[in-house]
């Protein structure tokens, strides 16, 4: 078997014409639905109490944040639909190779606690894009950084929309609108009030939420595994420690290593993971809603924390959804097998399948819509203002009031809900998937310039802007190749079976990246070397002494030339 079919068949598993899983109790469910009813009702008077007038509690939360709470909304952030729902979905279809994202996405926050957390609060922007014009002194540079945001935005968010779909419609059933099918009806009803509060919060609400967010989600994930595990019988005290004994049990493509794909692509994968978590800009922003760099550091602790309470749950979750899909309803492999669609919501089907009371199971569900707005909050306000702050305001007009930015922040707030409800009406790949291919692109284009910006003070403008073009197109090149930009009704690839084997879309990054260091690298070689005052900086994003809350590096540079220039004069 060829690269190209080891993907498919990890990864894209074939969907039914409506997205309804298999199995699933499709119903209005009373106490659920009072629950997120009253959840989303909470979200939006947050949007209303923190509502924002000006640009730095509409980006950066007034720099305000404490490490524990920032480290909770890193969690809830971070632990999308993708972490809630796909994962356990990607274990469940496709075994042992599922685990590169457990892999991947814990171990890319060591490499952000250690190279990039204290750094990059040390530079003191408002954005991911802003640190990208501003280090390699180009607006050009910016320009790309803020595209490739909004484009990793609209990519993450895509997968979050179906997350809410599907949970949705479980929890709420099928309205019954007319041309909308009930997954549709339930994903345009929860992005449209996602999009409701975040244009009016910004990221003081949103980061507000967010620790709301983290509570609901981790609560209901929890609860919800360990009493799926002691009603079914897979366990007696931790899920966590006891559901190996079962594995034994399941099939090989569940049990075998890599059985559901190769070695190659389980490296692949895990390398992408890692490194696009180092270059996602929501993630990143969080280190500027901080104080300083010390609390840049142990928000991302604490959030490690929060997030593996998750991770080292949803393979146990994993495993007793598998088995209890093989009891009650058929074959998870083979033809027809699981569908991707019963894969995105094994988590609810699990506790179903166990017995447990459907008011249980929608409070199970309810924590994967907790999920999937939290991150959606975070994608939205990072594409938001890589337009308003690092188009509109830097580029376009530099004249720019705090009040048009802001106007112009939550109208592209606004403008990605609507293009992600459009694209996420009939999407052609699972929840994981969908936001695997937006690891790929950070990791591609932006990681490069973040840890090349931070640790090579001769990285130059040209060097940046080469390797960014390059890494634009090597990302483009294996998702137009599968096929992946026929979101809204699939679209034929080229096909070429040498670059599915060897660079697959989902983990186009261990190609990519060391392309785009190499071109990165050699163009700065090769050209003139930054000014000093750049260099300045980078050594001032390293210097032991601390930093006081609203001063940044470029600010202290600034003074030390003062002072030289005082000094030669004397």
């Amino acid at each position: 078997m060829n690269g190209a079919a080891l993907a498919t068949d990890a990864m894209a598993l074939p969907l039914q014409s409506e997205l309804l899983p298999e199995g699933l109790n499709i119903s209005f469910k009373l106490l659920p639905a009072i629950l997120v009813i009253g959840m989303m009702l909470t979200f939006l008077a947050a949007g209303f109490l923190y509502k924002v007038a000006d640009s730095d509690d509409m980006w950066v939360a007034g720099r305000s944040i404490g490490n524990v709470e920032n480290g909770m909304a890193i969690g809830a952030n971070w632990m999308s639909a993708a972490s809630y729902l796909g994962m356990a979905a990607l274990i469940a279809l496709s075994g042992v190779y599922g685990l590169a994202f457990v892999v991947g996405w814990t171990t890319g926050y060591f490499i952000l606690l250690i190279f990039l957390a204290a750094q990059m609060r040390r530079f003191g922007k408002y954005t991911a894009p802003d640190f990208v014009g501003d280090r390699f002194n180009s607006d050009t540079a910016r320009a790309i950084a803020a595209i490739t945001t909004f484009l990793i935005g609209f990519v993450y968010a895509l997968g979050q929309a179906r997350g809410m779909g599907l949970v949705g419609l479980y929890i709420l059933g099928d309205p019954g609108i007319p041309g909308l099918t009930g997954y549709q009806a339930m994903m345009i009803v929860f992005m449209v009030i996602t999009v409701a509060y975040l244009s009016l919060s910004g990221m003081l609400g949103a980061t507000k939420n967010m620790v709301l967010q983290y509570v609901i989600l981790i609560g209901a994930f929890l609860v919800g595994l360990l009493v799926t595990g002691w009603t079914a019988g897979f366990s007696t005290v931790l899920p966590q420690l006891e559901y190996g004994a079962l594995i034994g049990e399941l099939s090989t493509e569940f049990s075998a290593p890599f059985a559901g794909g190769s070695y190659y692509l389980w490296i692949a994968t895990c390398f992408s993971l890692i490194f696009g978590t180092c270059g996602l800009p929501h993630v990143l922003v969080r280190f500027y809603t901080v104080e300083n760099e010390r609390v840049a550091r142990w928000s991302t602790v604490w959030g490690l924390f929060f997030i593996c309470l998750l991770y080292l749950s949803a393979p146990a979750f994993a495993a007793f959804g598998t088995s209890l899909y093989g009891s009650e309803i058929g074959a998870v492999y083979g033809d027809p097998g699981m569908s991707s669609a019963a894969g995105d919501v094994i988590v609810v089907l699990a506790a179903q399948l166990a017995g447990l009371p459907s008011w249980f199971v929608g409070i199970v569900a309810a924590g994967g819509i907790a999920a999937a707005v939290a991150t959606t909050a975070g994608l939205f306000i990072a594409a938001s203002s890589a337009i308003s702050h690092d188009i509109y305001a830097t580029i376009i007009n530099e004249d720019a009031t705090q009040r048009q930015q802001v106007l112009v922040g939550r109208l592209s707030i606004i403008a990605i809900g609507a293009l992600s409800i459009v694209f996420a009406l009939d999407p052609q790949q699972p929840v994981a998937a969908l936001v695997s291919f937006a690891f790929s692109l950070a990791a591609i284009v932006l990681f490069p310039m973040f840890f090349l910006g931070l640790w090579w003070e001769n990285t130059n403008r040209q060097g940046a802007l080469s390797g960014m073009i390059v890494g634009l197109i090597v990302w483009f090149i294996p998702m137009f190749n599968e096929g992946n930009f026929g979101l809204i009704n699939g679209g034929a690839g080229w096909g070429i079976d040498a670059i599915a084997t060897w660079m697959p879309a989902i983990g186009s990054g261990l190609i990519g990246v060391p392309i785009v260091f190499a071109v990165t690298i050699v163009v700065s070689l090769l050209t003139d070397e930054p000014p000093e005052e750049t260099k300045m900086l980078v050594r001032q994003c390293h210097s032991p002494d601390p930093m006081d809350r609203d001063v940044t590096a470029a600010e202290i540079v600034a003074e030390k030339k003062k002072d030289r220039v005082t000094s030669d004069d004397d």
